[in-house]
């Protein structure tokens, strides 16, 4: 990296800035609880009956990593958030589940760079809570890539 590229973040970052990126984290949360319970509900087809049911026990899980994300924010004494991203829906059930990869995606970044940002503050417990939840939506990750029949994405790789 020269002078003038600016750095990741996870050092500059402040806990004004961590109440922020939380509560934006938080959103994608609810929209995640409503994304899989919409889901879970409407997909058709018989392949698709055991997917149905994972996605009502990924609804409660999110629901739990709300609930820490929300009690970490009031932590920092911040005021946790009370809307959701956008929710995609689709009558085509491949697309809700596309959806719902390409956020569990999204969630995995941004909780990998949540725990880099906590632990460059001194915020060690909350990194921790963080891993807790990140481990969960890997299993997520995994479980919505198996039902469509692909790879696990690499995350590890830029897009």
């Amino acid at each position: 990296m020269n002078d003038t590229e600016k750095p990741s973040g996870d050092k500059n970052v402040t806990r004004d800035d961590l109440i922020r990126l939380l509560n934006e984290d938080l959103a994608g949360e609810y929209q995640a609880v409503i994304s899989y319970v919409v889901y879970s509900k409407v997909l058709k087809g018989a392949q698709y009956m055991n997917i149905a049911a994972e996605l009502e026990l990924h609804a409660a899980e999110e629901l739990a990593h709300a609930l820490i994300i929300a009690g970490q924010i009031d932590y920092l004494g911040g005021m946790p958030c009370t809307t959701p991203k956008l929710v995609k829906t689709s009558t085509e059930a491949e697309h809700m589940l596309r959806f719902d990869l390409e956020n569990e995606n999204d969630t995995i970044r941004r909780y990998r760079e949540r725990v880099r940002q906590c632990e460059a503050i001194g915020e060690y417990a909350m990194a921790e809570q963080i891993r807790t939840i990140l481990v969960q939506e890997q299993d997520h990750q995994i479980a919505l890539a198996t039902a469509l029949g692909i790879d696990v994405p690499d995350l590890t790789v830029a897009n």
